[in-house]
This record gives structure tokens, C-alpha cells and sequence, in this order.
């Protein structure tokens, strides 16, 4: 069995803040041990991909890291260690999380859906309405249209958006490009790299490996519930042996 880990430090790069730093985490369903001791860092303004085929608890992980499920190990977010915390008072600490089923509120409009986003008495926002009508104007021209109307890919932005709204320093997206056309899959990346820009480091878990590839700083692979590889864009299109075990259908 081929585990091939890569370091993705550089000589040349300056070292960012680390926002997040997870050490050793196991998770479980039942008896069912589902995340075995993953380790996994993430500096301030970075994106960092998570790939691996489908089943080998990508999504998991990031549920276990916002508190929706028991876990074992030590996740310090910001400085303090977050294991144990409630997910609301995770959110209220910083992580932003979009799960994959798109979850938006569809009775009420896109308008309304962004402003359930907001975390009050926030003065410090770097994200306002008017920025995420800027970052995706298919949003404005459908502000005041109920958000069940719109297409899949719109409810992937707005649930994107909605969550940039409580201004975190990080946001976890799952599987956002998933079942979506080739066109939105475009303006989906477009969207995270913007998100990056503006200083929000993004985790990314992703089946599609060429997007990954695109906008991401580092990469980690996962198999089995573990890490398997961890390196940059380059260092995962050069190892053909790492890709062929754990990517390649």
C-alpha cells in the first residue's frame, strides 16, 4: 500500500499564522471508527483541498471539526482548543461551515436567506450584502426571488454566501462543485479564490480533482480515514503513484 506523504513547505514561501491546527482526531458512527488520527494545519488566507474517493470520511472530518459529532483529539481554532464546544459556539468563534446538501431557507428570498447569515453586533465585518452581490451579481438580479427558485448552482453560492455573512476567519466547504455544470463548476472556483483574496481561508473538500488543483495552496488526500498525502498542486500532478491508489476510480 503505497501512504506517500510530501511536505508542503517551501524555503521560499513566508510563513502565515496558523489558524487551525488539528492534531491526532478520531471520530466514530457507532462502533464504526471513521477518521484515524488525522493531523491537518491551515494557515490564515490559505485554501487547502481535502480529496479522496468517496466513503473514506472527507465529510465526516469536517463535521467533527465543527462539533456535530463526538471526537477524540485536539483541534485548536484562533488560538483556543474547540473540541467539545457546541457547534453554534464554534460558529460564534470564527469556522464557517457549508455543508454539502445546500441547505437554504427556501421560502424566504435571497436577500432575507443572506441576512439569516449575519452575526449581530459584528462591527468588524469584512463581508456585507453588497459584497456578496459583488462577488456573484446573479445573486442581486435574484435578491428579492424566493432562493427555492433558483437552479442548484445558485443555491450553492447563496449557502456560500449566507455563511461568509457571520464573517469567519475560515470556511469549510463540502463537495460544493457537485452536480453542477461545467460553467457554475468555473464560477464556483472563481468565487473561492476571491473568498481567499479577501483574507478567509477556505478548506475544501472536493471529488473533482482538476478544480483542486487549480485553486488550492496545499493538499491533503485521505484513504481509509487517514492522510495518506499531503503536498502542493505540483507535488500531487507529479506523484502518478499516490493518485492512482487513492483518486483514480
Amino acid at each position: 500500500m503505497t501512504t506517500a506523504l510530501s511536505s508542503a513547505t517551501t524555503a521560499s514561501a513566508p510563513a502565515k499564522p496558523m489558524l487551525m491546527r488539528v492534531r491526532d482526531l478520531h471520530a466514530f458512527y457507532g462502533k464504526s471508527h471513521i477518521i484515524q488520527g488525522v493531523d491537518l494545519d491551515i494557515e490564515g488566507g490559505e485554501i487547502v483541498s481535502v480529496l479522496g474517493r468517496n466513503g473514506v470520511g472527507r465529510s465526516t472530518m469536517l463535521k467533527a471539526i465543527m462539533g456535530d459529532i463526538e471526537v477524540q483529539g485536539s483541534i485548536v481554532f484562533a488560538g483556543r482548543q474547540i473540541v467539545g464546544l457546541q457547534p453554534y459556539e464554534i460558529a460564534r468563534r470564527g469556522l464557517g461551515y457549508v455543508p454539502e446538501n445546500r441547505d437554504v431557507f427556501a421560502g424566504l428570498t435571497v436577500r432575507e436567506n443572506l441576512l439569516m447569515g449575519e452575526r449581530s453586533g459584528n462591527a468588524a465585518a469584512r463581508w456585507t450584502i453588497d459584497q456578496m452581490f459583488e462577488l456573484f451579481p446573479k445573486l442581486r438580479e435574484r435578491a428579492n426571488a424566493p432562493a427555492g427558485v433558483l437552479s442548484g448552482g445558485e443555491q450553492q453560492m447563496l449557502t456560500i454566501c449566507r455563511t461568509l455573512m457571520g464573517n469567519p476567519g475560515l470556511i469549510m466547504i463540502d463537495e460544493p462543485t457537485e452536480g453542477l455544470a461545467p460553467m457554475m463548476v468555473e464560477l464556483v472556483g472563481g468565487l473561492i479564490r476571491k473568498i481567499a483574496e479577501r483574507g478567509t481561508a477556505v478548506l475544501l473538500v472536493e471529488q473533482k480533482l482538476t478544480i483542486a488543483l487549480q485553486v488550492s495552496r496545499r493538499l491533503y488526500v485521505m484513504g481509509h480515514g487517514k492522510i495518506v498525502f499531503e503536498g502542493s498542486p505540483q507535488e500531487l500532478e507529479a506523484n502518478r503513484a499516490v493518485r492512482q491508489e487513492w483518486l483514480e476510480v
